[in-house]
């Protein structure tokens, strides 16, 4: 299946969020913060980034510009996963490159359903 880079600072979300795209049978590299996320990015070139807005060191929207900014990243898509469902919010999260914008709370299959749906659209 697909390697899915996840950034998210809160512990237990973040195992929630890599327990249920491992079940669905994907390779999970889980980070803690925006910062980590854009070096692991770099490391593993990940086929799909699912990311925290607000996080220490760097937040999401920070460091989905930075991988939108460099050519080995920029085509990977992006998803802002949040709690934050303000149209602002929305909106400061597309126009930094995200591909979509997934409010938490979810349902674990709503989140691999987007996922699948997210990546054949890439074609992966």
């Amino acid at each position: 299946m697909a390697r899915i880079l996840i950034a998210e600072d809160e512990p237990d979300i973040r195992e929630l969020v890599a327990f249920t795209l491992r079940f669905a049978g994907h390779e999970v590299i889980a980070t803690s913060n925006g910062e980590e996320a854009l070096n692991q990015a770099f490391e593993v070139i990940p086929d799909i980034i699912l990311m925290d807005v607000r996080m220490p060191r760097m937040t999401g929207y920070d460091a989905c510009r930075a991988m939108k900014a460099d050519p080995t990243l920029k085509d990977i898509p992006v998803v802002f996963l949040s709690a934050k469902g303000q149209d602002s919010e929305i909106q400061t999260g597309l126009d930094a490159g995200a591909e979509e914008y997934l409010l938490k709370p979810f349902a674990p299959d709503q989140l691999t359903e987007r996922v699948k749906a997210i990546l054949g659209k890439f074609g992966k």
